[in-house]
């Protein structure tokens, strides 16, 4: 949460930078100005990716840390002989107290071939079998 919240913080201000730019350029009567359309541009960049990062947010926020998960589903931890992965959103590697683990979202392939699979189970995933050494 504290990674979204942190590029929240900051698209809201390249946004709203992006606007003031847009708004105090010179040639404000020109409406068909290519440079004024290209701020406007930034700050509609920024508008979707701030969008984006709030509905990551918003997943995030859906997790219940106390449940106690017996098969894959989204906010389980799966430890499987391959690796180590956090299904919630697609943050990618995280270190946490020296261990590695990967946050990958519901769309990706690796929770596809194991969605619902307990401990002990075994999957294919791309060729290669997979175990599922723990899940909670």
């Amino acid at each position: 949460m504290e990674i979204h919240l942190e590029k929240i913080r900051h698209l809201e201000s390249a946004m709203q930078e992006a606007e003031m730019t847009a708004n105090e350029y010179e040639h404000q009567n020109d409406d068909s100005d290519s440079h004024k359309m290209e701020l406007i541009g930034n700050r509609d960049m920024y508008a979707k990716q701030l969008q984006a990062e709030m509905d990551m947010l918003e997943t995030i926020s859906k997790i219940d840390l106390n449940a106690d998960h017996d098969k894959v589903e989204f906010g389980s931890v799966v430890i499987t002989d391959m690796q180590k992965v956090f299904i919630a959103i697609g943050l990618g590697k995280l270190s946490i107290e020296n261990d590695v683990y990967y946050a990958i979202s519901l769309q990706v392939p690796f929770y596809h071939a194991m969605k619902g699979l307990k401990k002990g189970d075994v999957f294919d995933f791309r060729g290669q079998k997979v175990k599922i050494l723990d899940v909670f």
